[in-house]
């Protein structure tokens, strides 16, 4: 009897929580009924704390303009891993659902994307890709000519020279630290050595495509006697950055790189766009695309005042650099400068 009255208050359990789940349903279909509906599709090439930024306040800033303009617009995130062949099919998964729209976080996925839709003109906006013109996504800032558009987090490689040379005026040698198959690197480094050679500074590379390539790269600086380490926006150093900077700190020497990120990671210094402001600004260009039907040919590629410096003051600290002096040298270098200590991702510090 204790079974059979155990039996039916399940199944009574069982039968009110798919008529709860209906009545949900119903009630989410209720809320978007009458609204128009968007589709968007957000592939992120890998798991980093500025690439991850970025995706957080798209969905954020998407479900404010949902709110906005009385409409609905679905996000599906996805995350490649810098895996091609799971790129690839993520891409393809969302072609097939007939996705209205689909985002490129970095430049790898911004260019799979690009050769995925040249037949079928389904928009895409890309995302921090730092040369937009140079990797063929666009035929120029002002006018992309295609159906592809998005923002830049392009980087003033002087300025992080001139703040490596504020810091150490005597400075003899430089290490540059990057994956020679990256290309949002490419420009920089070659801008970097350019200037190197400009200011009679002696510069040696280091490259690595994995994270114990890199621990290795970072061991051969130290060896090899630099000063100061350049990264760009390089998405491999950054996986990378929480197992080397220690090898830099405890040599004495500070890592210069591209983005706030990797001083969240324990990079003496990062340089460049707020991330934040990249993603809000890459969903409003979705809001251009989707809502206000601009054709993605005619929607610049927006780029950013890059003057912000993120210095990690516990690594100041432990190069034993006077932060406030500092502050004062880097100022005609930079718009701003933000501190930040050393946490594996952004909300670890909040």
């Amino acid at each position: 009897m204790k079974i059979k009255k155990l039996a039916a208050a399940l199944l009574a359990a069982v039968l009110a929580a798919a008529s709860l789940a209906s009545c949900t349903a119903k009630a989410d279909d209720k809320e978007t009924e009458g609204k128009d509906t968007y589709t968007v599709g957000i592939c992120n090439y890998v798991d980093d704390a500025s690439l991850n930024q970025i995706v957080e306040n798209i969905e954020n800033r998407l479900a404010e303009i949902s709110e906005e303009r009385d409409v609905t617009i679905k996000v599906s995130v996805d995350n490649c891993n810098a895996d091609a062949n799971l790129m690839s099919q993520i891409i393809s998964n969302f072609l097939a659902d007939k996705t209205d729209l689909l985002v490129g976080v970095a430049t790898p996925v911004a260019m799979a994307m690009q050769a995925a839709t040249e037949d079928n003109n389904t928009p895409v906006v890309f995302a921090a890709v730092s040369d937009p013109v140079s990797a063929g996504l666009v035929e120029s800032l002002e006018a992309p000519g295609s159906n592809v558009t998005g923002t830049s987090d392009y980087l003033n490689t002087d300025a992080i020279m001139n703040l490596i040379i504020t810091t150490n005026p005597d400075i003899k040698k430089v290490g540059l630290l990057y994956d020679v198959g990256q290309d949002s690197s490419a420009t920089p480094i070659a801008s970097a050595k350019k200037f190197l050679d400009e200011h009679n500074i002696k510069y040696i590379e280091r490259t690595g495509t994995t994270v114990d390539e890199i621990a290795l790269a970072a061991q051969a600086l130290v060896s090899d006697g630099v000063e100061a380490v350049f990264t760009p926006t390089d998405n491999t150093i950054m996986k990378s950055e929480l197992t080397i900077y220690e090898t830099f700190a405890k040599a004495g020497i500070p890592h210069f790189t591209g983005a706030d990120s990797f001083a969240l990671n324990g990079a003496f210094l990062g340089y460049g766009v707020d991330y934040a402001n990249l993603g809000v600004e890459t969903a409003d260009q979705i809001a251009e695309i989707l809502l206000d039907k601009k054709d993605p040919s005619e929607v610049p590629v927006r780029t950013f005042d890059n003057g912000t410096a993120t210095i990690n003051t516990d690594i100041c600290t432990e190069l034993k650099l006077d932060f406030e002096k500092l502050k004062e040298d880097y100022a005609p270098f930079c718009t701003k400068i933000e501190t930040i200590v050393t946490a594996e991702s952004f909300d670890d510090i909040k």
